[in-house]
């Protein structure tokens, strides 16, 4: 099996911001996992496929193309803690996530999810960084973007457009 990349290896830093959304979520397909892999209780907390109409359970849900997407577009890897700031951060860029819904999430996160997929302190603590850090970035929803507009565009260029501050 040498040569094979797990997705504890797969990783496009940020500082590689000369390739393609494209490129990178090829790259990202290879080894990532499908929407059918999902344990149904994360797709019921994190997609927003499962939202009850005119009530968002958990702001900034996204499917998982989008999830990915985000990954790439933010320069983690797939570790635990990588996940955590992804999504602390996508809920905070929506500007809406209030403290009981930061703190329910990591709840569910730490005690209600499958075990492979719990979060420990470290993950919580990132968690809720990740969400203030996203809440005071200028950058715009990362939940409301359209990400099949940015396919073809380099990493740096799509960041810059959505305004994703490099700092």
């Amino acid at each position: 099996m040498c040569g094979t990349m797990t997705y504890e290896d797969w990783h496009i830093p940020f500082s590689r911001d000369q390739i393609t959304l494209r490129e990178a979520r090829e790259s990202l397909s290879a080894i990532g996992a499908k929407q059918g892999d999902i344990p149904l209780m994360i797709q019921l907390v994190e997609n927003p496929r499962y939202n009850i109409p005119g009530f968002d359970f958990f702001h900034g849900a996204v499917d998982l193309a989008t999830h990915d997407s985000i990954h790439i577009l933010l320069g983690r890897g797939l570790l635990p803690k990588d996940e955590a700031f992804v999504i602390g951060f996508t809920m905070g860029s929506t500007d809406q996530v209030t403290t009981i819904e930061e703190n329910l999430y990591a709840l569910f996160a730490k005690h209600l999810y499958p075990k492979v997929y719990q979060f420990k302190d470290d993950e919580i603590r990132i968690f809720k960084d990740a969400t203030k850090l996203g809440f005071i970035s200028r950058v715009r929803p990362l939940d409301k973007i359209d990400y099949t507009k940015y396919l073809d565009w380099k990493l740096g260029d799509m960041r810059h457009d959505i305004g994703l501050e490099s700092d």
